[in-house]
C-alpha cells in the first residue's frame, strides 16, 4: 500500500525545503506531524501540507484505516521553475534576484502488509 501527495511551485527554496524534508524521512507519520508542527524553519509549513494530504490519500482513497502503521518511504523536492526579478542597484547597474520555487513530494508506505 502506498499514499502520495505533491504540492508543486511552492515558493520556497528547494535547499530551505530540503532540510525539512530530512527531518521526516523514515519516520512514522504521527510523528512526523509533530516534529513539522513545532520544527522552527518556514518550509515546514508547506511540507506538512504535503504530509496531512498523503495521509488523507491514504485514508480515503486506499481505505488504509490504521494511520499509526503509515511510515514516510520517501520524502524528496525537486527544483521548481525560477521567477528573476531585478534590483537597481548603484550607476545604473541591475543586480537579478532569483525566487526560486520548489516541488514537494511525500509517499507513505505502511509497515505491516495488512489493512
Amino acid at each position: 500500500m502506498e499514499a502520495r501527495a505533491s504540492a508543486r511551485y511552492i515558493r520556497v527554496t528547494p535547499m530551505k525545503a530540503r532540510r525539512v524534508v530530512d527531518l521526516i524521512r523514515g519516520m512514522n507519520a504521527t510523528e512526523a506531524q509533530a516534529v513539522l508542527r513545532f520544527a522552527p524553519q518556514a518550509a515546514s509549513v508547506p511540507v506538512g501540507k504535503v504530509l496531512d494530504s498523503a495521509i488523507a490519500n491514504a485514508v480515503h482513497n486506499e481505505n488504509h484505516n490504521n494511520v499509526e502503521s503509515l511510515y514516510v518511504a520517501e520524502a524528496y523536492v525537486d527544483e521548481g521553475p525560477t521567477l528573476k526579478r531585478f534590483r537597481p542597484r548603484a550607476q545604473g547597474r541591475a543586480y537579478r534576484i532569483r525566487k526560486r520555487t520548489s516541488h514537494i513530494t511525500v509517499v507513505l508506505a505502511s509497515k505491516e502488509g495488512t489493512r
